[in-house]
């Protein structure tokens, strides 16, 4: 005890540091309760929502913003070419054609080398903001952060490069806690189903068998039995999600029903070849400025036609944003049925042990019954031999 305590006076020190740690205790309290809370299936969905946001939001302006010198490039050097065939068309005119051939499909395969080049480094013909809208630049990490990887959109400047990595980094261990978690909550859902319903279609054979358990007096049959979900109920419920990506992106991108298939199964694989993304014939802004250029030329052509090609561009927004919602869900329900298949596999696997374990031990008392009974014979014939002797 202190001094202070010994006099009957309350000890200074302890009250006036128990007041300045008050806020401290309470922020350490606000700080676990948010981490515990993040930590569970609410909290993690909502965390990786909230981390593609940001990065769709960094990546349009880091990417969105960047000056793309290959178009200037392109322009100039289709001038070049448009020069040169007329200088050579000037010089030879049309009288000595086999040289005037010649000469052309050399400034003709120049060219083309040139173009090819600038197209392997990355060039569109659409500017980056047309490029990085925002729908699209969420589609882009939700690709990097689930390991996708379509790759019909990559960062081409330095700063974008460096983002992605760190982006990558912090992105994809998330996405697979998002994926343990996911994969837990909606197997608890789906067996809660699918055992409601199992037990609503044999609730008939569950009455009968509880009344003979009664009337038998075993109370240990009445056991509730462990119902597993089957794996081809599992199976089902993919073909299903599937079969409506097929029809929502075969709608809406204009795709073939196969082609719409093929993307979903290698999305939801996760092998994502990129020859087929959504969002690829989005209408851009350079697109909805050329077409109000050749309405203010033409005045046969609908001037309606800017407002909805606009009207489209929000519809197509939406429509990525919905694909991106989709991508998730799916996910998560293949993280499900590897949860549930894998719980399936493990009571097969017990089941398989435990009858192994019978039939060795049935082999193994025939075996000893079969050798027993022999050597028996074998020591009757003996005594029978000692008294005959």
């Amino acid at each position: 005890m202190s001094k202070s305590q010994r006099n009957g006076q309350p000890d200074s020190s302890n009250t006036s540091s128990s007041p300045s740690n008050r806020p401290r205790k309470r922020f350490k309290k606000c700080c676990r309760n948010f981490v515990t809370f993040m930590c569970t299936q609410v909290g993690v969905g909502a965390l990786i929502v909230i981390y593609a946001i940001c990065g769709a939001f960094s990546f349009r302006k880091i990417e969105g913003e960047s000056v793309d010198t290959k178009e200037a490039e392109v322009s100039g050097l289709r001038s070049t070419c448009a020069e040169e065939l007329w200088n050579i068309t000037e010089t030879y005119n049309t009288l000595d054609k086999p040289t005037w051939q010649n000469s052309t499909d050399i400034i003709l395969q120049n060219y083309q080398r040139q173009i090819a080049t600038i197209i392997k480094q990355g060039y569109d013909y659409r500017k980056p903001a047309d490029i990085w809208s925002f729908p699209a630049a969420l589609m882009f990490c939700l690709s990097v952060i689930t390991m996708i990887g379509y790759g019909n959109m990559v960062p081409r400047t330095p700063w974008g490069k460096g983002f992605t990595v760190i982006y990558a980094t912090f992105g994809i261990p998330l996405y697979i806690l998002y994926f343990l978690n996911m994969g837990k909550v909606l197997a608890r859902s789906f067996q809660f189903l699918y055992r409601s319903l199992h037990e609503c279609t044999h609730e008939r054979s569950i009455v009968d068998h509880r009344l003979e358990a009664l009337e038998n007096g075993s109370l240990r049959s009445l056991h509730r039995k462990k119902i597993i979900v089957p794996s081809t109920a599992c199976l089902w419920v993919i073909i299903f999600y599937i079969l409506t990506g097929t029809i929502m992106f075969a709608n809406w991108e204009k795709w073939s029903f196969l082609n719409s298939f093929y993307f979903c199964m290698t999305s939801l694989c996760k092998i994502g070849f990129g020859d087929f993304v959504p969002g690829a014939s989005l209408v851009t802004g350079s697109l909805i400025a050329e077409k109000r250029k050749k309405v203010q030329e033409d005045p046969t052509i609908d001037p309606n036609a800017v407002t909805k090609l606009q009207r489209s561009i929000a519809e197509q927004h939406s429509k990525l944003a919905i694909n991106f919602i989709y991508m998730l869900i799916g996910m998560g329900l293949v993280a499900m049925c590897y949860n549930l298949m894998r719980e399936e596999v493990r009571v097969k696997l017990k089941e398989l042990k435990e009858d192994t374990k019978l039939c060795l031990d049935d082999t193994r008392s025939r075996f000893v019954g079969c050798c027993g009974g022999r050597r028996q014979d074998v020591y009757d014939d003996d005594d029978y031999g000692e008294d005959y002797y």
